[in-house]
């Protein structure tokens, strides 16, 4: 195989949406055990295992999609759609990172690849049926935000709370959503078969409904939530000048973060008809990063440090 095949091979696996697949390491980062070489290794190795599987139901996607695709305006670019990638190579393609990935997931546990199986197989049928039906097709999604999540806790050992779990689950529904809506503004019913059901005002609602669900859930996870107690050199300072410290709501800081966070995403999507390509805007947008990378440091800083 030349190096512009594999060039190829590696555009159609669209690693700039393996961000997606960072949420594995939630169970880790917030019980507290990130620094833990062990436990985080093991969440690398679920999110290596998740960014094969997703490359995988990339490529199925584009070639059931192919036709749609060439007459979109920027996914006729893609290496299926462009001619690039012949449908037999990108279905062979398919079936190695299948296998691969699958395998790997065995050697890890049982549990491990049944989660996995679970995973491609949703993915698989969202190719195929789900994603033609309204509603259904953004819940598949978020379905699917939430098997990495559990990938994660199972690697791990670790429990995530309900509240946190229920925050990943609106958010996913709450991107989802703002995609559906960018893509029915900009190209109209013509480049996604579920686009035909969907009205403006409907998306409208749900975006408004999820995002607020969003917002709900995590303060709800910041109140009723305790920090993981953590022993760094600045418990016993803390501990002394401030009697109960670590028993006060101090995640609640954050929860403006989320908020602006949010507020950001949908202006992007109102005012620039951005969010097609939410991986673009978390990557890209400046205020939207300095927002996250903040509300990163700042769980950090309180679950590591103080």
């Amino acid at each position: 195989m030349n190096k512009s095949k594999v060039l190829v091979l590696l555009r159609a696996a669209r690693p700039n949406q393996w961000v997606k697949n960072l949420v594995v390491f939630t169970a880790v980062i917030f019980s507290g055990k990130l620094f833990e070489v062990e436990l985080t290794g093991r969440a690398f190795y679920a999110f290596f295992v998740f960014c094969l599987l997703s490359s995988t139901s990339y490529i199925l996607n584009d070639i059931i999609d192919y036709q749609y695709d060439k007459k979109h305006p920027v996914k006729r670019f893609r290496p299926i759609a462009s001619g690039e990638l012949t449908v037999a190579e990108a279905t062979f393609v398919v079936f190695l990172l299948t296998l691969v990935s699958l395998i790997a997931s065995l050697f890890f546990s049982v549990s491990f690849f049944l989660l996995s199986l679970t995973f491609i197989l949703l993915h698989f049928f969202y190719s195929l049926y789900l994603k033609k039906y309204p509603v259904v097709d953004i819940f598949t999604i978020s379905f699917s935000f939430m098997i990495r999540t559990f990938g994660g806790e199972v690697v791990t050992g670790y429990h995530i709370p309900i509240w946190l779990l229920l925050t990943i689950f609106f958010i996913s529904l709450f991107m989802a959503t703002v995609k559906r809506h960018a893509e029915l503004v900009a190209h109209g019913a013509e480049t996604r078969s579920s686009l035909v059901s969907y009205k403006e005002h409907l998306l409208d609602f749900l975006t408004n409904s999820f995002s607020t669900a969003t917002i709900i859930s995590y303060s709800f996870y910041t109140y009723f939530e305790k920090l993981p107690s953590t022993q760094t050199i600045f418990t016993d300072f803390f501990s002394r000048i401030l009697p109960g410290f670590e028993a006060r709501k101090l995640l609640m800081v954050t929860i403006p973060l989320v908020v602006y966070g949010i507020a950001r995403y949908a202006q992007l999507l109102y005012e620039r008809e951005q969010g097609e390509h939410p991986e673009k805007i978390i990557t890209t947008d400046k205020p939207l990063v300095m927002t996250i990378v903040l509300w990163a440091f700042i769980i950090i800083l309180l679950t590591y440090v103080l």
